[in-house]
């Protein structure tokens, strides 16, 4: 299943990776609301959910804005409907694009996404039109940092624990699984002391594309644009950028 995410690797390597503070918010905040949105949204029993708010105040995540997310994955903000739904669509070179979205106004989100799909080289498209293209899966990330194995180790130890597959590229390690045996492949995960970062249901695609030079701007760019929408909750793509 290799291929998740490749496109961030150009990111990587320009150094954009967390660049900002506020990317860093994004990221934790989207680990609680997925944590949430699976598991509910308490932390007592929701093991993901205590990790991803442990992280998040680690890392001098605002308290309100913590609540705000649970409030808005287990639908309890006040005043507030948000609305979960999927977008897919196409960019540069043919590559296709998945959106998980939580939105409290989807004429708006349509309109904004519609709009940076045009403006860099893409198009929304109808439901279906490439999720044919991708696998739901069960994904648990890892931390790279504090993870002591190797690729082959790492693989046996997701074998042993359920899991379908294990991958490693660049800064960035996953384990993959059947979406209904997640929660079982993460507890023996920790069991083997691994280090479980965050966990969740993600599409990863049956085939990639690979993009270079021009095109491979142009793709880094929609995507970039894309995961930085308030809206868009998980972004996933086939697209796999190459230097040239």
């Amino acid at each position: 299943m290799s291929g998740h995410s490749k496109w961030k690797n150009i990111a990587h390597r320009k150094g954009k990776q967390d660049a900002s503070r506020a990317q860093l918010i994004t990221k934790l905040c989207r680990n609680i609301y997925a944590a949430a949105k699976r598991g509910g949204g308490n932390p007592d029993t929701n093991y993901a959910l205590k990790m991803a708010i442990e992280k998040a105040k680690e890392a001098s995540v605002p308290g309100d804005t913590i609540a705000r997310t649970l409030g808005k994955a287990t639908g309890t903000l006040e005043g507030v409907h948000f609305e979960d739904f999927l977008y897919e669509g196409y960019g540069p070179a043919g590559t296709a694009i998945m959106l998980e979205i939580s939105s409290d106004n989807r004429n708006r989100t349509a309109a904004d996404i519609r709009h940076l799909f045009s403006k860099h080289g893409g198009s929304l498209g109808e439901s279906g039109c490439v999720a044919w293209m991708f696998k739901r899966v069960g994904q648990v990330s890892l931390d790279v940092e504090k993870l002591a194995l190797n690729e082959d180790d790492l693989l046996l130890a997701a074998l042993e624990a359920g899991a379908d597959d294990a991958v490693m590229e660049d800064e960035e390690c996953y384990i993959y699984s059947e979406p209904e045996n997640l929660s079982v492949v993460e507890k023996l995960l920790v069991e083997q002391g691994l280090p479980v970062e965050s966990v969740s249901l993600a599409y990863v695609p049956s085939n990639t594309v690979e993009v270079a030079g021009e095109e491979a701007e142009l793709v880094a760019s929609l995507l970039e644009k894309l995961e930085e929408h308030d809206d868009v909750q998980n972004l996933y793509t086939n697209a796999v950028i190459t230097e040239q």
